[in-house]
């Protein structure tokens, strides 16, 4: 499998996980890595079992990223006439 069908195949799951916000593709030490971002960053005692991020999926290692919460921001029209 590709890394991009990998990420469409675990996106919906890891997105429910508590503090997951984001899931993307991205490159670490010249690897291509999913990146799962997290609005912040906990201990993994503090998880339970079913909560932790995978170190790895299809054979592709994760990499969490911290990026705070994300909000959608909805810019207005401009009459340009």
């Amino acid at each position: 499998m590709t890394i991009e069908s990998v990420r469409q195949a675990f996106e919906s799951n890891l997105l429910r996980l508590p503090n997951v916000v984001s899931v993307g593709l991205g490159e670490k030490d010249g690897r291509q890595v999913i990146q799962v971002g997290v609005a912040r960053k906990v201990p993994a005692s503090a998880l339970g079992p079913g909560e932790r991020i995978p170190r790895s999926l299809g054979g592709y290692p994760v990499e969490v990223v911290e990026v705070g919460l994300l909000t959608a921001e909805v810019q207005e029209e401009r009459d340009e006439g």
